[in-house]
């Protein structure tokens, strides 16, 4: 028995694999008003093998949209939208978490009405926004004030509740990947002198404030953070000597809140020669962490079974392979050849490389 095809328990609700879909943002959402729709229902109905799907980043508010056709949870239409989804992961014997979203200043003014984006600080990340125009260059942000910061907890919260409406077995708290809550937590992008800025606790407090407000529309048993600690050069984040000191923290503080997991990211690039870099995510903080720990990054299917062979996770996040992979964890059992997918529709409107990835058995059939 391979260690990612064991069934797992996060607290009540039980997984039969530890195989976990990772979030994807694949702008298939091409409704009005960023509604889920019925081929993303079919996507996710067809990946339902999985022991866990984490969703598509979808956002709390308008205000935290920063790519272009990707759903949102904060409109009575999209609560709507997204039961098709859960409906029909359910009825394969799937569970799904929706994983909350709100980018801050890695948006554009094309989706604000000319207004700029947000962030802690006004600090461009000089990186680039998909809008419906294609891709712009980043903007420099507006500052956030203490009130509209405490509008987001407010729509974190909201939000929440939403997913829960909407059929989800729980969320996950997207604070990675140089997205709002991450570039709070990092002295790079944040550089306030107030009670959001300057020492570590105060830059992490917005994820305890979220966690404390979503605490009161459902149980924290329930919901997930994903975290990406040694993040460099990519989404504006740049890495220093705050950087693995601040997460160290935050994770060793989520350990009283008794999450459904922690989702963790090795390093997309090489950080093996950068001063004050973590290379080894999943080996620093398995330790730390006394929850389930989900750890995401490149991994196969042999790769993937040793790092939980050797206690470093207790899951593994797949992202690409699930694209043309539907059925990954029976590919996994059967030892079965991957299918490649066509990156050229990663982000495409469409059916097309998107729900045509034929099943291990539609192949062979």
């Amino acid at each position: 028995m391979q260690p990612l095809l064991k069934p797992i328990k996060l607290h009540d609700l039980e997984l039969k694999n530890r195989v976990v879909m990772a979030p994807m943002t694949r702008s298939r959402a091409t409704d009005a008003g960023n509604v889920p729709n019925d081929i993303m229902a079919t996507y996710y109905r067809q990946r339902a093998s999985a022991g866990l799907i984490i969703s598509e980043g979808s956002q709390i508010s308008e205000q935290a949209v920063g790519y272009i056709n990707t759903p949102g949870i904060y409109s009575a239409e999209q609560v709507e939208g997204w039961k098709k989804t859960t409906r029909a992961v359910h009825e394969e014997g799937g569970k799904i978490f929706l994983q909350l979203w709100h980018v801050g200043r890695m948006s554009h003014p094309d989706f604000h009405n000319g207004e700029l984006p947000v962030a802690p600080s006004a600090i461009n990340p000089n990186d680039k926004s998909f809008t419906p125009q294609g891709f712009k260059e980043t903007e420099t942000p507006r500052e956030l004030t203490v009130p509209e910061i405490k509008q987001i907890v407010q729509d974190f919260k909201n939000a929440a509740k939403n997913a829960m409406e909407a059929g989800f077995d729980g969320v996950e708290v997207h604070s990675s990947n140089g997205y709002l809550l991450h570039q709070f937590f990092s002295s790079s992008s944040n550089i306030r002198t107030d009670e959001y800025g300057g020492s570590i606790e105060n830059r992490a407090r917005i994820l305890f404030e979220v966690l404390d407000a979503i605490k009161e529309v459902m149980p924290l048993e329930k919901v997930g953070i994903r975290l990406n600690p040694s993040l460099h050069g990519i989404f504006g984040m740049t890495l220093n000597e705050d950087t693995i000191p601040t997460f160290d923290y935050i994770v060793e503080s989520v350990n009283k809140y008794n999450l459904a997991y922690l989702h963790l990211s090795e390093p997309f690039t090489d950080v093996s020669n950068l001063p004050h870099a973590e290379p080894n995510i999943a080996q620093r903080y398995r330790p730390m962490y006394k929850g389930n720990l989900i750890i995401n990054g490149g991994f196969t299917q042999e790769s993937g079974n040793k790092v939980i062979e050797e206690g470093h996770a207790d899951m593994v996040a797949y992202g690409v392979p699930f694209i043309a992979n539907p059925d990954l964890p029976e590919r996994f059992e059967q030892n079965a050849a991957l299918q490649q997918p066509d990156k050229d529709k990663f982000y495409t409107p469409g059916t097309e490389g998107y729900i045509d990835y034929p099943s291990l058995s539609e192949v062979e059939a």
